[in-house]
């Protein structure tokens, strides 16, 4: 694996992405789970993460849903979930473990079409693993509790630190500015429908605020608020 890029953001800059770095993971302990569904991303790290789950017989089947999404389709040229699950094959995931969903754009889709792959397969689930990247676990749990409200779900990520996240293809300065589009879109999703809401804690709210007004806007979605009072 790549070694990281130092975090080279100011300390100032460095504080508030921490703060709002912790307040996206929930610290959920795994439980074992009718089958583990790997989101995809830009992150492949993400898939080794999954790759690890279902090889320390957390599920007995995993789910790689991704096509091409904000973050991919200008970088990669096949689905996320089609690369994510050569790479688990490559761990030594046995191919007969793994179903692919290769249609999703977005995380409400993952789980819809995700849905829509286990049905074909025949394969009921109660209990689900969702692993996403770090940054983005609190989303990802707010959207599937909209289409999966009565499943019992884990959520988990990549047990990467916030120093050593960044590598040579996701820039400090990037994680920064995703970090802050997905906290834009926890406030403001709920009035959607695309997400349950959540609790923004105070220190949270001012981190965001004064990394905005730094300039770290470019995951913002230009058609929700930039105030998440």
């Amino acid at each position: 694996m790549m070694s990281s890029p130092p975090l080279d953001l100011n300390p100032e800059v460095k504080s508030l992405a921490r703060i709002i770095w912790d307040y996206h993971h929930l610290n959920h302990p795994l439980e074992k789970a009718d089958c583990i569904v790997v989101l995809g991303s830009h992150d492949l790290r993400v898939a080794d993460w999954g790759a690890h789950l279902l090889m320390d017989g957390w599920a007995p089947w995993i789910v790689f849903s991704g096509g091409l999404g904000n973050l991919t389709r200008d970088c990669w040229t096949r689905p996320e979930a089609e690369l994510f699950a050569e790479r688990a094959e490559a761990l030594g995931v046995p191919r007969e473990k793994i179903l692919i969903e290769n249609q999703s754009t977005n995380t409400g889709e993952n789980i819809r079409f995700t849905q829509r792959l286990l049905d074909a397969h025949g394969i009921a689930v109660e209990t689900a693993i969702l692993v996403q990247k770090p940054y983005m676990e609190r989303r990802t749990w707010a959207t599937a509790r909209v289409h999966w409200p009565h499943k019992r779900l884990t959520v988990t990520s990549p047990p990467i630190p916030f120093e050593e996240y960044p590598n040579a293809e996701i820039t400090p300065e990037a994680v920064v500015h995703i970090m802050v589009g997905d906290l834009q879109r926890i406030r403001y999703y709920p009035e959607k429908g695309f997400q349950v809401a959540q609790e923004i804690p105070e220190p949270v709210r001012a981190a965001f605020t004064r990394l905005v007004a730094l300039g770290y806007v470019r995951h913002l979605a230009p058609d929700l608020g930039i105030s998440i009072k």
